[in-house]
C-alpha cells in the first residue's frame, strides 16, 4: 500500500515524468525476489550486477540494454527428448525477468556466466562535454577596450 499520492506533482511539473515513475516503482512491492542478485561497485565509475542463475545455460539467458533500462531474462527450454520422469522438483527452473534502472551515461561493458552466476559489468562513461573543466584565471592582464567605430570615423 502506497501512502504518497504523486498526482499533484504530475499536474504542475514538466520533464520529471521519469523521476515520478521511478518513485512509483520503488514504492510498489511488486518486484519478485527471484532470482537473487548483488550490485557491487568495482571502481570509481565501474559496477557489477551478479545474478544467481544456476541451472540456466548461456543460450537460455538474454540481456537487453535499452535506453536507461537493463533487462535480464531467463527461460528454461523444455527438453522433450528426455525419457526420464521427474518425481520431485526442488530446483527452481521457472522463467524470470529482472529489470534494473541505469543512471545516465552507464553502459554495459561485458557479461559472463561462471559457476551459476551471471556477471554483468557496467561502466559510467561521462562525455567530455559533460565533465567539469578548470577555467584559468588571468592575473595582471589589462582588458582590451574596443572603441566605438563611429568615434574613430569622426
Amino acid at each position: 500500500m502506497r501512502s504518497y499520492d504523486l498526482t499533484p506533482f504530475y499536474r504542475s511539473t514538466v520533464g520529471f515524468d521519469r523521476l515520478f515513475s521511478l518513485l512509483d516503482q520503488a514504492s510498489s512491492d511488486g518486484s519478485p525476489g527471484y532470482p537473487p542478485y548483488n550490485i557491487e561497485r568495482t571502481g570509481e565509475n565501474a559496477y557489477r550486477i551478479t545474478v544467481a542463475v544456476s541451472g540456466f545455460a548461456k543460450d537460455e539467458l538474454s540481456i537487453v540494454a535499452k535506453e536507461n533500462t537493463l533487462t535480464i531474462k531467463g527461460e528454461k527450454v523444455a527438453n522433450e527428448n528426455s525419457k526420464s520422469e521427474v518425481l520431485y522438483r526442488g530446483i527452481a527452473a521457472r522463467a524470470f525477468e529482472r529489470a534494473f534502472q541505469l543512471a545516465d551515461f552507464v553502459q554495459v561493458k561485458d557479461a559472463s556466466l561462471e559457476n551459476g552466476l551471471l556477471h554483468v559489468d557496467l561502466v559510467r562513461e561521462i562525455p567530455e562535454a559533460k565533465k567539469p573543466r578548470q577555467i584559468a584565471i588571468n592575473a595582471g592582464a589589462k582588458a582590451q577596450v574596443i572603441e566605438n567605430s563611429a568615434a574613430q570615423a569622426a
